[in-house]
């Protein structure tokens, strides 16, 4: 509360010298705030993927933005590897505080522009939790879901009307609030098949009612107002996986669904390529699928042509490169191949080849502050792990480009001892050379320092059962 009064008084002063001049520009806006155990000493804003500002925190972790001649609409706020959006319209004076390690359910704003940010950051949370329900009432036929899914939609048009009612938001607010509301209802629709219990996606996919996809005649493909728009996003991503189904079930019919086929996930990228001509949303769509097919197959001739289709469509010359070389960092980690030679460091400042830490099947396991919550949970599994297999040695790298004290804090305070501890020497080549994506990926590796297996998870159903073939090998 001190800070909201101090940074507020501050606005105050800055505002009233506005309106006592004899400026009558508008097109401005105060972004000010707070960050509580931050990852980083500044924050990133941007609107539209470009990058507007890196604003320094103070010593106290604090901060004030001024956006000059401002553009109304979405801003990205970024923080470590979070971030949120934020609505600022000509003459905000927008304060917020958050918790890095609670990060969207902390977050709060004050000030002028409050009211619509803080009912946008509920409407997130509200949908984290819909999405759990929503998937529980993919197992119902396709006409009562249906029913179920209208009736989520009315209760959240109602509260709009109810928020419009009481507080008269401009048009702006009330254009992206009713997009959030579409966009959310359309995505539960598009995951219908594949969340649904039955093995025919297809099959289920052509038992929903005639009117279950009416709203697709309405949607525009290349909307720039949207693009950076977490909810539009999420319907593409989703939408494309649906539409890809059913062309993929033309010329394989009747085939059992899966996801991981080369055939399905060209599919994918062809109709990607022809439906979208926007390139931001485009590109942003083909990284995406392929990133996520080529992280998890082993298969190097499928990865291989899966990066052919992408580079041929894909207009982004950083995202090329980005994705060339993982799959070619991949290609290098496959099974019987020795272990990349990189430095790690202990939290005593020791520095190792990561080889000469593996004298038993060892088990190589990441994390990054900016992701807490798994950071937390994979050091609980790690200890369950140690004590079922004592055989096996379990390394932890931590991945930040970061001073190793702050790791190591981070270690301490949530009782995680640091034995077999490390943290990467040059972390960004290290990171490349692993092909770390997504953070939750392993690598199996025997006492000969030979990969098993290079992208496993720990939290797999069958991740201990490839445990016993790493011991008894």
């Amino acid at each position: 509360m001190k800070l909201y009064f101090t940074i507020a008084c501050i606005l105050l002063t800055l505002l009233s010298c506005k309106n006592d001049s004899n400026e009558t520009a508008i097109d401005f806006a105060y972004l000010g705030g707070e960050i509580i155990n931050p990852n980083t000493n500044y924050i990133v804003l941007s609107k539209n993927e470009t990058i507007i500002d890196t604003v320094k925190l103070d010593g106290k972790n604090r901060f004030l933005y001024k956006f000059e001649n401002l553009n109304e609409g979405l801003y990205t706020f970024r923080h470590g590897g979070e971030y949120q959006l934020i609505l600022l319209e000509p003459q905000d004076s927008l304060l917020l505080r958050l918790n890095t390690l609670d990060f969207d359910e902390s977050l709060v704003f004050s000030g002028k522009g409050d009211k619509v940010n803080n009912y946008f950051i509920n409407e997130f949370l509200i949908n984290e939790e819909e999405e759990k329900f929503v998937v529980k009432l993919c197992q119902l036929d396709g006409a009562t879901f249906q029913k179920r899914v209208d009736s989520l939609k009315t209760i959240k048009e109602q509260a709009l009307t109810d928020f419009k009612t009481k507080y008269n938001p401009s048009d702006l607010f009330l254009k992206i609030a009713a997009a959030n509301i579409d966009f959310a209802y359309y995505t539960s629709k598009e995951v219908f098949p594949f969340m649904h219990y039955g093995k025919n996606k297809a099959a289920i996919l052509k038992s929903v009612p005639d009117n279950f996809y009416d709203y697709r005649k309405t949607i525009n493909y290349n909307d720039t107002f949207l693009s950076s728009h977490h909810n539009y996003n999420k319907f593409l991503r989703h939408n494309i996986s649906t539409l890809s189904l059913e062309n993929h079930d033309k010329h394989e019919a009747n085939a059992c669904y899966d996801k991981n086929s080369l055939c399905f996930n060209l599919d994918r990228l062809t109709l990607i390529d022809s439906l979208i001509s926007n390139p931001t949303i485009k590109d942003d769509l083909l990284y995406h699928f392929t990133m996520g097919y080529v992280s998890k197959s082993k298969n190097i001739e499928n990865n291989n042509a899966l990066l052919k289709s992408y580079l041929e469509k894909s207009k982004s010359e950083k995202g090329k490169k980005v994705m060339t070389h993982y799959a070619t960092s991949l290609n290098y980690l496959k099974e019987g191949s020795k272990i990349p030679d990189i430095k790690i460091e202990n939290y005593n400042h020791q520095i190792f080849n990561i080889g000469s830490q593996i004298d038993a099947p060892t088990v190589l396991c990441f994390w990054s502050h900016n992701y807490f919550e798994h950071f937390k949970e994979s050091h609980f599994k790690l200890k369950e792990l140690k004590r079922k297999y004592p055989e096996v040695k379990f390394i932890s790298i931590n991945i930040d480009n970061y001073d190793s004290e702050k790791s190591k804090k981070l270690l301490v305070d949530n009782g995680f001892h640091s034995v077999n501890e490390f943290k990467f020497n040059a972390p960004e080549e290290s990171s490349q050379l692993l092909a770390i994506y997504p953070m939750t990926k392993a690598i199996l590796v025997d006492k000969n320092k030979k990969i098993v297996n290079s992208n496993t998870n720990i939290f797999s159903v069958n991740f201990e059962e490839q445990l016993l073939g790493l011991i008894n090998r």
